[in-house]
C-alpha cells in the first residue's frame, strides 16, 4: 500500500502535515475529510514528490498556504547521525526475529524527525508492494547512497541483513565524526581568516580617514607610509563594494568551472601537489576508500563492484580516478594492492596493509586497519595544519595592525621633533 504526504487545514484555519498509507490520494482526502480537515494537497512520498497520475494541480487553499510558508521546503534528507541511529534500531528489530515492514514502522513510529518518518513510511510503502529493502531504499538516493544500498542488497542475499546493518551503524558514525574532525578543525582558520578581513577593512575604512582628517587640517605634509595608507583607504572606499562584487562573481565562475570534470582534475590534481594539505587529502581520501571498501568486503560484496562504489566516495577525482584504473588492472588479474600503488596517489602503509590481506586471505582485516591508520595520521595532520596556520594568521594581522598604527602615530612623532 502506497504512501502519501498530504497539507491539510484543520477547522481552526492551523496547517497540519503528516503522512497515510491508502490506496489512492482519493482514499487519502476522504480520510482527511473524515477528520473534518481541508485537503490542500496530497503528493506520494518519494524524491519527486509526485503522483502516479502526473504533476499535483496547486489548488487556491494550497497557493495560499505556500505563500504564507514561503518557498517549498527541499527534498527530505537525513543527517549522518540519525542515519546511523535509524539503522541501528532497523538492525536490532530485525535481529529480534521482527517482520521488515513491522520493524521499518516501528522506527518510523520512534523517530521524532518528520523527514525520516516521511522516508521510513515511503520505504515500508513499497517493501509492502514486494520490493526488496535495497530497491525501496532506491527511491531516496539523497538519502542512502550506493553503498548503502548495495550493502544492504548483499545482506539480503545472503542472510545477514541484521549483522550488515550493524556494519553500516557503525560505518555510518565513523564517516560523520570523521566529517566532524574535519569540519572542526578547518573552522578555527576559516573564523580567524574573516575577523583579520572584517578589523583591517574596519581599520582602513572608517578609523584611517577620521584620524588622519586631524593632521591633514593642519596643512602638514603627511609621511609616505601615511599617505600610502589613505590611498588604499580611499581606494576600498571608492571601490570597496565593486571589488567586494567582482570576488563573488569571480567565486561563482569559478565554481561552474569546477563542474567540467577536465576542470575539476586538473585543480584537484594540483591540490594534491601542494606540500601538507596535498598529504592531508591523501589520509582523508585513504580514510574514506578503505573503511568503505572494508564495509563492502564484509558484507560480501563483489570486490570489483566494491572497488566502483568505495571509489565513488573519496571525494577527490584523480583518486576515483586511480581506483577505476585500478579497479580495470584488478579485472585482468593483478592484485589489489599493486594496482593502487600504481597511481603512486595512495600512502605506501595504505597499498603495503591491503597487499598483506590480500595474501594472508584477511583483506577485510587489513582494510579496517588501513582505515584506523590513516584516520589517525589525518587528525596529526590536522592538528599540524590548525597548529601552524593559526599562528601565521595571527602574524600577519598583527603586521598589517602594526603597519596601520604606525601609520598613524608617524605625523605625531614628526610633530613633536618639530617642536623641540
Amino acid at each position: 500500500m502506497p504512501a502519501f504526504e498530504f497539507q491539510a487545514l484543520d477547522p481552526a484555519g492551523r496547517e497540519q502535515r503528516g503522512v497515510l498509507e491508502a490506496d489512492s490520494p482519493r482514499q487519502v482526502r476522504q480520510l482527511l475529510r473524515d477528520r473534518q480537515w481541508l485537503p490542500v494537497s496530497v503528493l506520494e512520498v518519494g524524491e519527486r514528490r509526485a503522483t502516479a497520475a502526473g504533476p499535483a494541480i496547486e489548488s487556491p487553499a494550497s497557493a495560499f498556504a505556500r505563500l504564507r510558508r514561503g518557498l517549498r521546503e527541499p527534498p527530505a534528507r537525513i543527517g549522518g547521525r540519525d542515519l546511523a541511529l535509524i539503522t541501528r534500531q532497523l538492525a536490532t528489530l530485525v535481529r529480534a526475529a521482527l517482520p521488515l515492514e513491522e520493524a521499518l514502522q516501528a522506527v518510523a513510529q520512534q523517530t521524532d524527525r518528520p523527514a525520516a518518518q516521511r522516508i521510513l513510511t515511503g520505504v515500508r510503502a513499497r517493501v509492502m508492494e514486494g520490493d526488496t529493502l535495497a530497491t525501496a531504499l532506491g527511491g531516496f538516493p539523497r538519502v542512502f547512497p550506493e553503498i548503502y544500498r548495495a550493502t544492504v542488497g548483499a545482506g539480503e542475499q545472503s542472510g545477514r541483513l541484521d549483522t550488515v546493518l550493524e556494519r553500516l551503524a557503525d560505518y555510518t558514525e565513523r564517516r560523520d565524526q570523521l566529517r566532524q574532525r574535519v569540519l572542526g578543525a578547518l573552522l578555527y582558520p576559516i573564523v580567524l581568516t574573516a575577523m583579520c578581513v572584517v578589523v583591517v577593512a574596519g581599520l582602513l575604512t572608517y578609523v584611517v580617514p577620521q584620524v588622519v582628517a586631524v593632521f591633514e587640517s593642519g596643512g602638514n605634509s603627511l609621511p609616505w607610509l601615511t599617505r600610502a595608507l589613505l590611498a588604499v583607504s580611499a581606494f576600498l572606499r571608492e571601490w570597496g563594494l565593486l571589488l567586494l562584487s567582482l570576488a563573488a562573481l569571480g567565486g561563482f565562475a569559478f565554481m561552474r568551472w569546477l563542474r567540467a570534470k577536465a576542470a575539476r582534475r586538473r585543480f584537484e590534481g594540483l591540490l594534491l601537489r601542494l606540500p601538507l594539505l596535498g598529504r592531508l587529502l591523501r589520509s582523508l581520501g585513504a580514510a574514506r576508500f578503505t573503511r568503505t571498501f572494508s564495509i563492502l568486503i564484509g558484507s560480501a560484496v563483489p570486490a570489483l563492484e566494491g572497488l566502483r562504489i568505495a571509489g565513488a566516495t573519496v571525494g577527490n577525482l584523480p583518486m576515483s580516478e586511480a581506483i577505476e584504473a585500478a579497479a580495470e588492472r584488478v579485472r585482468e588479474g593483478a592484485p589489489i594492492g599493486r594496482s593502487l600503488a600504481a597511481s603512486g596517489l595512495f600512502p605506501p602503509l595504505t597499498v603495503h596493509l591491503v597487499s598483506s590481506g590480500e595474501s594472508s586471505g584477511r583483506l577485510e582485516e587489513m582494510l579496517g586497519r588501513a582505515a584506523d591508520a590513516e584516520e589517525r595520521e589525518l587528525d596529526r595532520l590536522l592538528t599540524a595544519f590548525v597548529g601552524l596556520l593559526g599562528p601565521l594568521l595571527i602574524v600577519a594581522m598583527g603586521i598589517l595592525v602594526l603597519l596601520i598604527v604606525f601609520a598613524m602615530l608617524q605625523p605625531i612623532f614628526e610633530m613633536n621633533t618639530l617642536v623641540r
